[in-house]
């Protein structure tokens, strides 16, 4: 990624993040197993888990938003 603004960096992080243990909750409930791998880590502090999983779910509605508005990243940079 071309220089991204913080905002854009944290936002790409968490979405990717959120994404992908979302795919293994499903996957971990097909097989029997627990695959969520934000409650494996954080756990032991639920209330950092439910503000990592909030700041998440506020940064995918960010983009909802801005794509719906015909905005996004481009250019490195966060409309």
């Amino acid at each position: 990624m071309k220089d991204k603004s913080p905002l854009c960096m944290i936002g790409f992080i968490l979405l990717l993040v959120g994404g992908l243990n979302w795919g293994l909750v499903g996957l971990g409930t097909l097989t029997g197993s627990n695959l969520n791998v934000l409650n494996m880590l954080l756990g032991s502090w639920p209330t950092v888990e439910a503000i990592v999983y909030l700041l998440i779910g506020l940064f995918a509605l960010k983009i909802v938003v801005m794509h719906a508005m015909g905005k996004g990243c481009k250019d490195g940079k966060c409309d």
